[in-house]
């Protein structure tokens, strides 16, 4: 028992002595290795330096944001994770990341969303126009355009946004205009909306409804549908422009400046010291606030 005890002993004796002769070796072959954030200096077989990722950081607790939005315990975390990944990951600033509120998604109709299912829609038309035959009276665009006018028309003459959208609805090549980033959900809202952009482009009197006239002049393969600008404080802007307004993003589309509508806590200082209160802007003051920016709206046309 003696005997294997005294083996034990000298056995522990030998490992720490190697243990303390590597730590030496180490010390001494990474001596004048520098490594960098997130990496420590290791001997290969061969006895040479070589960095190679951290192992594990000390424990100590001091969060810092990393540049990819992520809180990491400690600034050896973070560049240790940095070298784990291969990606380039800075310090933001001190303490934990704030959670960024996720930008409102909305969907807008451009000038080009509007153009193209125009252009769609005057292909599909065209197609079904038919030359006067022998014995048989042909069919011209406005023909064929007056034939669905009646068809969708509900008898007053004059197609609305509804019935302008189930007309377009008759054929499945001109309705697809979509987003590729979009769900089908927001797929049909763009489509409605641009049909919206399509009555505003021939409606004369503003009604939101189109005569036949008016639907044919809207629809006329002559007929070189004005680019509309926005204008903001004495300034225009290009279609797909986008501005600030209180807490919301606006963009600019065909003509009209739309935004969010995301309700905006506008905290009056003297209240917030005394009372704590909030004043919240309402919706109605919202849409009101949005009409106003679009009301002194300039129409240009590119040249």
């Amino acid at each position: 028992v003696l005997l294997d005890r005294c083996d034990n002993t000298v056995g522990q004796l030998f490992v720490s002595l190697c243990f303390v002769q590597e730590v030496r070796s180490k010390s001494k072959v990474c001596a004048n290795v520098f490594c960098g954030a997130g990496r420590e200096c290791a001997v290969t077989e061969k006895g040479e330096p070589s960095c190679l990722c951290i192992e594990q950081c000390k424990p100590h607790k001091r969060p810092v944001c990393g540049s990819n939005g992520k809180t990491y315990r400690n600034h050896c975390e973070l560049h240790r994770d940095a070298c784990l990944t291969g990606l380039k990951v800075q310090v933001a600033h001190d303490g934990h990341c704030e959670e960024e509120k996720a930008s409102p998604v909305f969907i807008v109709c451009y000038l080009t969303d509007r153009n193209e299912l125009r252009s769609r829609v005057i292909e599909w038309l065209q197609s079904e126009a038919e030359p006067d035959g022998w014995f048989s009276k042909g069919s011209n665009f406005s023909d064929v355009l007056l034939k669905y006018f009646q068809n969708y028309d509900n008898g007053d003459a004059q197609l609305d946004s509804t019935e302008f959208l189930k007309f377009i609805q008759h054929n499945d090549t001109a309705i697809n205009v979509t987003s590729p980033y979009a769900e089908e959900e927001n797929n049909r809202l763009l489509r409605s909306l641009c049909v919206d952009a399509l009555i505003e482009l021939s409606d004369e009197n503003a009604d939101w409804k189109l005569s036949f006239d008016e639907f044919l002049n809207c629809l006329r393969p002559g007929f070189n549908p004005p680019e509309r600008k926005c204008a903001l404080e004495d300034e225009t802007y290009e279609d797909g422009a986008e501005t600030q307004m209180e807490c919301n993003r606006c963009v600019c589309a065909c003509g009209n400046w739309v935004c969010t509508a995301v309700i905006c806590s506008n905290k009056l200082p003297a209240l917030e010291e005394m009372e704590g209160n909030d004043q919240e802007m309402t919706e109605e003051e919202w849409t009101r606030r949005v009409a106003e920016l679009n009301k002194h709206q300039e129409t240009t046309k590119e040249v």
